[in-house]
């Protein structure tokens, strides 16, 4: 599984990012968590409001602040 937080540096995404790790750690998954800073890549996923979430290349979330329970409802799918 491949993870991608989408984000520029903010508060809000640097907490997403974090929040992700953990619950990969907790769910015991298998994947790769990135943070993509790079302001023309995140465009390339059509993301207008940060922080994003990326899920094995398809845009999950966008725009808004998720909880651990969250995070992990979404990497279930």
């Amino acid at each position: 599984m491949e993870i991608i937080v989408l984000g520029t540096g903010c508060a809000s995404c640097k907490t997403l990012f974090e929040t992700v790790k953990q619950a990969v750690a907790e769910l015991n998954i298998e994947a790769s968590v990135v943070k993509e800073e790079d302001l023309m890549k995140i465009m390339a996923y059509n993301v207008m409001r940060l922080p994003g979430l990326v899920i094995d290349q398809k845009v999950v979330s966008s725009g808004k602040k998720l909880s651990l329970s969250e995070v992990k409802e979404l990497l279930k799918k």
